[in-house]
Order: structure tokens, then C-alpha cells, then sequence
């Protein structure tokens, strides 16, 4: 007997047989929860123990297809559970009760602004303190057990209090097939004594999941790809512009049947980067307003049409709000929903669909191509540094350009690294990830731990800041424990340099670490890691060899010094659009 796991968003649905027993055995709830996980693709779990998830910790822990994986504190748990969605399409993270629960919620927000399915599971009280006027340890004093429910329901999509075996199959079930479906986070809590406990629902080998594709309103569709086909073909000078919500969509292999068909030039928005092939001969380069790839805005700004495929237009975005595009001009193409200028909107028609269906009406049209190829001049090189001349940050990333390869994947931190790595041309199938909706400094660390966990066939490199660095630090020890191989540039400036330019001020200014010193004392002797302190470009050069050679298979931490004010001089522009947007004066009562 066979049963077929189905996941579909917009495209044809595709199935993997999955054998299931005819007369499965009961099991327990714990092994129930841990078998789904593994169904879905989740082999790593990310976890902070408490005495509220103890019991369940040991049952995670028997099934052999899933590796516990504990993290220092919560909130690294629950950024390692969003760099893993980020590569395998879902994650996991398992917490304590309250004390853990709030300390994950951060992250767990950062996941539910970037579309990520993370399955957050925190160990909740004894069943049979429900109800009761008891007061718990884990709480604020309060015989209220719904604290921590309540601040979840804000930042995920469904929310599951399992305290009872008769329903906990289907609420457990419900949670993680609607993280999927929504491709947002979920919470479930499992009160602690409750996991070892058989009941007849939890199967060992649990019937697989079917979820239904998401199919297009055909009606819908049609009168969207006629409406916008003819708005297209009467343009002179179209492109598309890429966005982030591509993939939620699922539909990056559509947007390059657009592309290819079409002619248009393609470029991508910041927070789209990493889903739009920047190997593709259209590809031009990043919209980002006035903080552009050189050339490709004033393509994308003087276009006649637009097609924004999955975007999100927020404040940091639009530089403060000061992007060139007009409404009238633009092709709005969201999840669910395409937009043509000021009217006409369909709604119910998914983006793949539509981009797959829209490709084939277009006529080919170069000209606003052509218009870039024409006035196109190569990136300059920074000037080279004389010997024992300080490292500058554009020298830096000069190097970190030519490291990166199909088997390579950046992770860039909130930040100046968000400036410098966005000008980074990546090769196919390099990855890219960063948080930009959401923005959370420190997301960087615990992220490269996730990311790294699921992609073990690709090295990463992390570009993050002194300042993130300290809030999120510790999971480097997790990350030597895990044996990654990850190179992380640690960009030693003095200080929040992002803040600094949208406005300055003494708390802009951290204590200096000796970072180096603070691996090393994590490291402890214990596995691979390396590090090194760069203050010039010979020394980075070394530092870079020897990471590749040597130290190819160990965690590398290199501290790159720099002055405290060599910034991207992207980050200078959007850093004053972006203070004055947010010095805007109170509108006239």
C-alpha cells in the first residue's frame, strides 16, 4: 500500500510515494510529532532544553532520521530554524515553556515577514494544570496559562495548545500542513507529560500529508494574461523587476519563462536577490531606487512598463520612499493577484501560473535591453591599497567576489553588508540570503547555523558586523560542535555603522572585543576552527588561502579591521533618504 505526499502552490502538483503499513502500530505522541517532521523534510531540529520539553526532547531524539541539534539560547534556536526554511523550504525549532517561548518570538517575527514555514514547538505545563488556579514556575505569577499563546497569535498563522490526546493528532496535523500551505510560521504547544503517552491516532508510520495545489481561477487568468499581454505589446520599452515574494510563490522558473521569452531586461529588488538568476544575459543588475546597480535604475525608471513579479515596497525598500516608478506604468504581480496599472486587478490567479501563461502571448521586445547595453560602462575596481595601507571595506568585498562559486552561498547581515553584498554578482546557483523586511541585527549567526545545516554541499560565507555579532555570538559554539565549514568575515568598524548614518550619536559606539580571542575561547580545543585578524590586503589574501587550503574543512573566523567610518557609498545616500523619512514632521491637525 502506497500513499503520495502532495505539495502544490500554483503549479502542477508533484508526488513522492511514500510506503505506509496496512496495520501500523500505535505509537506515542512524540513519535508521532517526530515522524511528521521527517516527512516534511525536516531532519534537523533546533532546541534549547527546559523541564517542560524534556520528555519530548527524548522522543525527538529517538527517531533516527531527526538530529537535535541544541542551541544556546532561544533566539538563535529560532534564527537556525530560519536559515534552514530558507534552504530546505522548512524548519524546526523546539523551546520551553514561556521563558523560552518569549525569547523566540523575535525570531519567529523575522520569520513570518520573510514567508518561512518554522515549525516553533514549545513544551507547555501538565495537562492537568489547565483550567486549575495553580501558579507555574516559567510565568509571570499569573494562574493564566495564555500569555505566551497570545503573543504568538500576532506573528504566526495557526496556533495549536495540545493538553489533550484525543485531539492531538489533528491539531498537530492542522499546524504543520497550515505552515505549509501558508508558508508562515506555527505554534504548537505540547504539555510536557504527554509525549511518552500511546494512543490508537498516532500511527508510527502516520498516512502522508495531501496538500492541494493551488489552481488558478481559469476565467481569471485568462482575462489577467489578455489584459496584461496587450499593455505589455503596445509598450515601447518594458522590464521586470524580481521581488521577494517569489518564493512564497514558487515561481522563480516561471519568472525565467518570462524572461527568456520576452527579451526584457530583468532586474531584481534587494530583498529579491538570490531568487532572480544573475547569470542570465537579460539580468541588469538591482532596482533599488537611488541606490541602484549603476545603470540599471535609470533603465527600470525610464521604462514605459514595468513588471514587479512578488514585490514588497516598504521604507527601506523605497529608500524613504523616493522611488521613480508610477502606478499607471506598472504590472503588479503578487501571489494571488495581478494588478495592471490603476485597474484592472484579477484576483485568485497565482503567479506561477500567470507568468507560464503570460510568456507565451508576449512578442519580444529588446529595446529597453539595447537602451542598457548602449549605455552600459563596467564597475570600476577599487584603487589597489599600497603595502601595509589599512584594509578598506571595498577591497574586502573585491576579494569576496571572487571566492564565490555554484558551491558557495552568502549570508549578509543587517547592516553595511546588506550595501556591499547586494553589488556582489552571484554565479549560478551560488545561494544568497538576508533579512531585509524584518531587519534584525544578530539574525545572521544563528541563520548561517541553519543554512549551513541544510546545505552541507555548499560553503558559506557570512558577512556580518561587530555590532550584530554581539548580540547573537554564542551559536558559533554550536556551529564548531555541528563541524561546519563556514568562512565568517567578521567587519570590525567600531560600531552600528548602519545606524550611525540615518543619525549619529554615542550609542552608536560599542565596546571592542578582542573577537578572535572570543572564538578561540569558544573553540576551546574542541573540533575545527581557525582564526585570523586582517588589517591590510596581503594579510586578507593569506587569510583567504589558507581558509581555502589548509582550513577548508574547519569553521573560519576572520576579523577584517577597518576605520570606523569606510561605508558603502550606498549606504550614505539611502542612509539620508531614509532619516528623512523617518524625521518626517506630524501632519497639520
Amino acid at each position: 500500500m502506497e500513499s503520495a505526499i502532495s505539495i502544490g502552490s500554483g503549479a502542477p502538483p508533484t508526488s513522492v510515494s511514500v510506503p505506509v503499513a496496512p496495520n501500523a502500530s500505535s505509537g506515542t505522541l512524540g513519535s508521532h510529532l517526530a515522524r511528521r517532521l521527517v516527512e516534511i523534510g525536516v531532519s534537523d531540529v533546533f532546541s534549547v532544553p527546559g523541564d517542560f520539553n524534556l520528555t519530548l526532547l527524548d522522543h525527538l531524539i529517538s527517531e533516527p532520521q531527526l538530529n537535535l541539534i541544541g542551541c544556546c539560547n532561544e533566539l538563535n534556536a529560532g534564527y537556525a530554524a530560519d536559515g534552514y526554511a530558507r534552504a530546505k523550504g522548512v524548519g524546526a525549532c523546539v523551546v520551553t515553556f514561556t521563558v523560552g517561548g518569549l525569547s523566540v518570538l523575535n525570531a519567529i517575527a523575522g520569520a513570518y515577514s520573510e514567508n518561512l514555514p518554522v515549525i516553533c514547538i514549545v513544551g507547555g505545563p501538565n495537562s492537568n494544570d489547565y483550567g486549575t488556579n495553580r501558579i507555574l514556575h516559567h510565568t509571570i505569577g499569573l494562574p493564566d496559562f495564555t500569555q505566551e499563546l497570545r503573543c504568538f497569535q500576532t506573528v504566526t498563522c495557526y496556533q495549536a495548545i495540545v493538553n489533550d490526546l484525543d485531539d492531538a493528532h489533528e491539531l498537530i496535523d492542522t499546524a504543520i500542513s497550515t505552515a505549509l500551505k501558508e508558508s508562515k510560521p506555527v505554534y504548537i504547544s505540547i504539555s510536557c507529560n504527554l509525549p511518552g503517552i500511546s494512543h490508537p491516532t498516532f500511527a508510527r508510520d502516520p498516512v502522508p500529508f495531501f496538500l492541494a495545489p493551488k489552481i488558478s481561477n481559469q476565467w481569471g487568468l485568462d482575462a489577467a494574461v489578455e489584459a496584461t499581454a496587450n499593455f505589455l505589446n503596445n509598450a515601447v520599452k518594458p522590464v521586470i523587476v524580481g521581488g521577494p515574494k517569489l518564493r512564497v510563490a514558487k515561481a522563480q522558473r516561471a519568472f525565467v519563462e518570462l524572461a527568456d521569452a520576452s527579451g526584457y531586461p530583468i532586474a531584481v529588488m534587494p530583498s529579491g536577490k538570490g531568487l532572480v538568476p544573475e547569470h542570465h544575459p537579460q539580468f541588469i543588475g538591482t532596482y533599488w531606487g537611488a541606490v541602484s546597480t549603476s545603470f540599471c535604475g535609470e533603465i527600470v525608471e525610464s521604462a514605459d512598463a514595468y513588471v514587479f513579479v512578488g514585490p514588497i515596497f516598504n521604507d527601506y525598500s523605497s529608500v524613504g520612499y523616493s522611488l521613480l516608478v508610477k502606478k499607471e506604468k506598472a504590472v503588479m504581480v503578487n501571489v494571488n493577484r495581478v494588478t495592471i496599472g490603476n485597474g484592472p486587478s484579477f484576483g485568485w490567479v497565482f503567479m506561477a501560473d500567470f507568468l507560464t501563461a503570460l510568456a507565451k502571448r508576449l512578442k519580444k521586445n529588446p529595446t529597453a535591453l539595447e537602451n542598457h547595453h548602449r549605455i552600459y560602462v563596467p564597475p570600476g575596481m577599487p584603487l589597489n591599497c599600497a603595502k601595509d595601507e589599512p584594509l578598506r571595506v571595498n577591497v574586502l568585498f573585491k576579494h569576496v567576489q571572487q571566492m564565490l562559486s555554484g558551491d558557495t552561498a552568502v549570508i549578509a547581515e543587517t547592516g553595511d553588508s546588506w550595501f556591499n553584498c547586494q553589488k556582489l554578482r552571484l554565479p549560478e546557483n551560488c545561494g544568497y540570503e538576508f533579512q531585509m523586511q524584518y531587519g534584525s541585527i544578530g539574525w545572521s549567526v544563528g541563520a548561517t547555523l541553519g543554512y549551513a545545516q541544510a546545505t552541507k554541499d555548499k560553503r558559506i560565507i557570512a558577512c556580518i558586523g561587530d555590532g550584530s555579532f554581539q548580540v547573537t555570538a554564542q551559536d558559533i559554539s554550536t556551529m564548531i560542535r555541528c563541524g561546519q565549514k563556514t568562512i565568517i568575515f567578521l567587519i570590525n568598524n567600531g560600531g552600528y555603522t548602519i545606524e550611525v548614518e540615518i543619525h549619529d550619536g554615542p550609542y552608536n559606539v560599542i565596546k571592542n572585543w578582542n573577537y578572535t580571542g572570543l572564538v578561540d575561547a569558544i573553540h576551546n580545543g574542541e573540533g575545527k576552527c581557525w582564526t585570523a585578524k586582517v588589517r591590510t590586503e596581503q594579510e586578507l589574501i593569506e587569510a583567504i588561502a589558507t581558509a581555502n587550503d589548509e582550513h577548508k574543512e574547519s569553521l573560519c573566523f576572520i576579523e577584517v579591521l577597518v576605520h570606523k567610518d569606510d561605508t558603502s557609498k550606498e549606504l550614505l545616500e539611502w542612509g539620508s533618504r531614509v532619516a528623512s523619512a523617518n524625521g518626517r514632521p506630524p501632519n497639520p491637525q
